[in-house]
Formats: C-alpha cells, sequence, structure tokens
C-alpha cells in the first residue's frame, strides 16, 4: 500500500503561528537615559514536554522548542512508533480547543481507541506541520513523504520554523501548543492496514491505523 494513499483525506477535518517582543537594554552609564532605552533582541524562550503513548501505541518521546524572535528550534525524539512507516507529526493550537492530549473520556463512540477527530477539541487544528523540508503549514499536513518513517521505531527531529502572527506565538510561548504524532500498527503486522482497527473515521478508505494519534504532549 502506498504511503500517500494511506494518508490522503487526514487534514480534512485537522487543518486549522510567533513574534518578537520588544525589550529595553541599558547603555553605559555616561549616556543620556533616551539614548540608554535602545530596542534589544528577544530573549530566547524554552519549551518542552513529554510526549505520552495514546492509543496504546507503546511509544514515548521528548519535545523541546526554543524560541528566538519569529523562529523556533523544534525537536522530537522518540522511540517505540511503528518501525519503517510514515508519522505525520504537527503543532497543534486551537483558540477555541482546550490546547491539552485528549483522554479515555473523549473516546466519543467506546471503541476503546482515541481517533482524531475525537482528539481535535482537545489539542485544536494544525498549526504547523513538522516536516523534514519544504513547507511548515497546515496544507503539508499531508505531506506523507516528508515526514519521519521512524527505523527502528526511533525518530531523531530537528527543525527550526518560523511562526505568525504574534497573538499566537505567545499562545504558544504560554503553554498552549500540542505536538501530536501519529500512526499506530494496532495489529502489530508491520503496515497500516484495516485488520487492526478498521476504517478511518476521516475517509473509511484509510486505515485508521494510519490516522490514529500514537504520542501526545505539550509544550511548557
Amino acid at each position: 500500500m502506498q504511503h500517500r494513499k494511506l494518508f490522503a483525506g487526514i487534514g480534512a477535518t485537522v487543518l486549522a503561528g510567533t513574534a518578537a517582543f520588544a525589550g529595553i537594554q541599558a547603555s553605559s552609564a555616561s549616556e543620556s537615559a533616551a539614548e540608554s532605552a535602545k530596542p534589544a533582541a528577544s530573549a530566547p524562550v524554552q519549551l518542552d514536554g513529554r510526549l505520552n503513548a495514546m492509543n496504546d501505541s507503546g511509544a514515548s518521546g521528548r519535545v523541546w522548542a526554543e524560541f528566538k524572535g519569529r523562529k523556533a528550534e523544534v525537536r522530537i525524539k522518540a522511540r517505540g512508533l511503528a518501525k519503517g512507516l510514515p508519522h505525520a507529526q504537527h503543532l497543534h493550537f486551537g483558540a477555541d480547543a482546550r490546547n491539552e492530549c485528549p483522554n479515555v473520556f473523549d473516546d466519543a463512540n467506546n471503541d476503546l481507541r482515541i481517533n482524531v477527530a475525537e482528539g481535535v477539541p482537545d489539542y485544536g487544528p494544525i498549526l504547523k506541520s513538522l516536516t523534514t523540508s519544504g513547507d511548515t503549514s497546515p496544507e503539508s499536513g499531508l505531506a506523507v513523504d516528508r515526514y519521519p518513517t521512524a527505523p527502528k521505531g526511533k525518530v531523531d527531529y530537528e527543525r527550526k520554523i518560523s511562526f505568525a502572527p504574534a497573538a499566537v506565538a505567545r499562545a504558544i510561548k504560554n503553554g498552549k501548543g500540542v505536538i501530536v504524532v501519529h500512526g499506530v500498527d494496532h495489529n502489530g503486522n508491520g503496515e497500516y492496514d484495516f485488520d487492526g482497527a478498521g476504517a478511518s473515521e476521516l475517509d473509511p478508505s484509510l486505515p485508521a491505523e494510519a490516522t490514529d494519534p500514537a504520542l501526545c504532549g505539550v509544550l511548557r
């Protein structure tokens, strides 16, 4: 099965930005008060979070982000993911979302797993697609060829990403950004298929294994 086909339609229901803040830097004592009030570069803002397993994926990991002005260096280290399969990963945020990870009480259809649609009210729509290259906008939420494939079940991802607008960036810096890594091989047969959990709620032509969240964590 082609990986690209697996993810066609994932972003239809989950698609949905950092600005620098000004500072004042004192100059030498001999300078006038007006001269001493010079704009300084934004102080770096460091965030991190633990990535916890969802849907009995058995995976674990951690995420770090360092904001400098309008850019953030994002790093994800994870293990225990489905080996050799694409794992879409996104930074989520929603003004109307709870901006947290789902829990068992969000299993609306009582099928003992949290699907994408059930998780969206918690973590919100995609703000950034954490691709390995190229575009990082929500429009790349389906760019399966540019997501990690977890050799030996491990991901070590690092990339610098630009953000805008300022209000959204402030929300992420204030602890409202959620990282979600997708893709769960429920039946452990080494591929995304319909035998593991049936069809995806996003598109019945897709296996739910390809779209189910495997890891989730909030950046604090």
